[in-house]
């Protein structure tokens, strides 16, 4: 049996200022950045998964992860020596309203690793119990939300999307009582425990909650410790190699400058990514906006089945759908500014944070031209941006009009052959509408208005093609790198969690092995990656999902 030994270094709890009240109770915490949390006792811890790279950056045994020694590591039951465990302090802006201090209310961290390969890692237990940031819940996980929260992180890192990873999905042997749709039908629910690992958990939230306080030595502490770990390149070249209070000491406002603005780039990178593969968040607060442009917090997240900018997943968002697929892009910049506000009393004025939030669109709507010519199999031409982007615009509209499936389209205009298909044939609209009849919901829909519209974006789409240098298969080997052919749609997830809460957890692990390779074909998967059938359009947990979710 491999005795776990880790290398902690704990710089978060070294460095930052510490709630010096060491009992659990809920409180606010003033003038802090953690405060000390134990994960509860659970009766019978039992490994459910494991994320065998994720084990791998920390050199788990085979035989270690089968151990029972593993499932009471990480569920919070035994701790090894090294681990500190903690809960973090921040606040946010939820639904667009200032929420005060939240904090990590189900998450305890139990310390930072260096590994030998991935630098400094941070384990922490999400469902290990109450923290002082729970408020009135019992900081627990149940079963379903922590299936959902394994299997999307791991899906979004294979994707080639920033996220936070997944080492592990396991039961605790308890049943917590949740109310699934805030609807007055409180059930009792296996709980779980998922150990996420970052090099990184501090959000957008972390620097705001300080800055609402008007703590200014905590805000400086935060941003100093932020840009020192996680943004270490942008510290002056004499501080490197020197002790971290002497980095912290050369910190100027162009440092702090440098900081925001490369967050303002992530943020950006990590929006696009989303837009590519179709992923709707569900609750952009500011609370779970990853300072490090990490895709954080699974909770009512979705994948967009038929192409709708309006959707969102989230049922508390369904009125105003403030967070829904379309908006995303918006919600970033909104979040960038309160961001923006947070820093003045360091910058010291607003106008050079002013100007780099004002450039954000701008930067944005690149990169998206960019991620789009790219999902169209074409190379970029900035000089003819304003056409490149008129042609994925008339996409988008062509994509809603019909129900479509975002997914399965791309997928199949990538194995359009234009050299055996002429455009101007007399027949072109039947084979256009044959070849991509597999992604639309209602054939109904496909009346000759739009089946005339979808002929003319083809088109275009092969003229803008015929200016390229390579040919059709080329094209689809471009497309089909970028463009998944498998994503976690939430009827899959659903299944997965239906047959688990049944004790049958394999089509968890087969969810898991055929999203490791979202982009390749796998044959023997095929029906996964098949429309959202017709019994999960309004179906709690496929298409409709709560923040308890």
């Amino acid at each position: 049996m491999q005795k776990l030994k880790l290398n902690f270094n704990n710089t978060f709890r070294k460095e930052l200022s510490a709630d010096p009240i060491v009992e659990s109770y809920p409180r606010q915490v003033q003038h802090a950045a953690y405060s000390e949390a134990m994960p509860i006792k659970v009766q019978q811890p039992k490994t459910i998964i494991v994320a065998s790279e994720v084990a791998q950056m920390f050199n788990f045994t085979e035989e270690f992860i089968s151990s029972d020694d593993f499932a009471q590591i990480f569920t919070g039951n035994k701790l090894i020596e090294g681990m500190q465990p903690y809960a973090m302090c921040y606040g946010g802006f939820q639904f667009g309203n200032w929420a005060g201090q939240l904090g990590d209310g189900r998450a305890i961290n139990l310390g930072e690793v260096i590994t030998d390969k991935h630098g400094s890692q941070t384990l922490q237990l999400k469902g290990a119990g109450p923290t002082p940031y729970s408020r009135t819940a019992d900081g627990c996980a149940v079963l379903r939300s922590s299936v959902r929260e394994f299997l999307c992180s791991e899906a979004m890192y294979h994707l080639g999307v920033p996220t936070t990873r997944a080492l592990s999905l396991c039961l605790t042997g308890e049943h917590i009582i949740r109310d699934i749709m805030y609807n007055g039908n409180a059930a009792p629910e296996l709980g779980a425990v998922v150990c996420r690992v970052s090099s990184s958990f501090m959000r957008f939230g972390s620097i705001q909650l300080p800055a609402m306080r008007r703590d200014l030595k905590l805000l400086t502490q935060m941003v100093n410790y932020s840009i020192t770990h996680d943004f270490p390149h942008l510290l002056p070249q004499n501080g490197k190699g020197s002790d971290t209070e002497s980095k912290a000491a050369l910190i100027s406002k162009e440092t702090y400058l440098a900081w925001f603005n490369e967050i303002c780039e992530t943020t950006s990178d990590l929006i696009i990514h989303w837009m590519r593969v179709g992923f709707v968040h569900g609750v952009m607060n500011t609370d779970n906006m990853s300072i490090i442009g990490e895709t954080i917090d699974f909770g009512p997240y979705g994948w967009i089945d038929n192409f709708d900018l309006g959707w969102t997943p989230n049922t508390t968002d369904s009125q105003n759908k403030r967070y829904r697929f379309g908006g995303q892009s918006v919600i970033s910049l909104w979040n960038l500014c309160q961001l923006a506000n947070s820093l003045v009393p360091l910058i010291g004025s607003v106008e050079e944070l002013q100007a780099k939030v004002e450039s954000y669109t701008k930067m944005y709507e690149q990169k998206w031209h960019k991620m789009m010519m790219s999902k169209l199999g074409l190379t970029a031409n900035l000089a003819d941006e304003k056409e490149e982007t008129l042609l994925a615009k008339n996409l988008e509209v062509l994509l809603e009009e019909a129900e479509t499936d975002m997914t399965i389209f791309f997928r199949l205009l990538a194995t359009f052959d234009f050299s055996e298909n002429e455009m101007n044939s007399t027949q072109i609209s039947k084979i256009l509408i044959q070849h991509f009849k597999p992604c639309y919901y209602n054939l109904e829909q496909l009346d000759d208005a739009y089946i005339e519209k979808l002929t003319l974006w083809m088109s275009k789409y092969h003229e803008r093609f015929t200016l390229e240098t390579y040919n059709d298969s080329d094209r689809a080997l471009k497309m089909n790198k970028v463009n998944p052919k498998y994503v976690l749609r939430n009827y899959l997830s659903q299944q997965a969690i239906d047959k688990a809460e049944n004790g049958d957890f394999s089509e968890i692990h087969r969810l898991h092995e055929l999203l490791k390779n979202p982009y390749d074909e796998q044959k023997k998967y095929d029906k996964y990656a098949a429309k959202r059938p017709d019994w999960a359009k309004n179906k709690v947990g496929c298409s409709m999902l709560s923040c308890s979710s």
